[in-house]
């Protein structure tokens, strides 16, 4: 194993059907407003966390919450879980600002997130 520990899971993202009604529930469920809010995404950033929403599940298809283990070796870490057993349901890419994200499923077909900021 190389030394890529994660920073732990400070990012989730929900699929939502109604953008207007999420960000409603969102808003007074963590008490604070978005700070990023467009048609395509509306994210919180509250407790250390980043919580976003993501209408339809975006062009990635999600179904479910997706949560990002933060990591200081994006590359690294994808092939160190490839390796024990994941595979690459999302390679890595640039979502915008320099931050890479990319996802892998688990042996069960859980989906996890991998996020490096630059």
């Amino acid at each position: 194993m190389t030394d890529s520990s994660t920073q732990g899971i400070k990012t989730v993202l929900h699929p939502v059907s109604d953008l207007a009604a999420a960000k409603s529930m969102y808003t007074a469920l963590l008490g604070v407003p978005p700070q990023a809010d467009g048609p395509y995404y509306v994210g919180f950033d509250t407790a250390g966390q980043h919580i976003g929403l993501v209408p339809g599940g975006g062009p990635q298809g999600m179904t479910s919450p997706v949560a990002y283990w933060h990591v200081p070796d994006i590359e690294a870490k994808l092939a160190e879980v490839t390796a024990a057993g994941a595979t690459v349901k999302e390679p890595v890419h640039d979502v915008g600002g320099g931050r890479l994200v990319a996802t892998v499923t688990d042996p069960d077909g859980n989906v996890l997130g991998l996020l490096q900021d630059r």
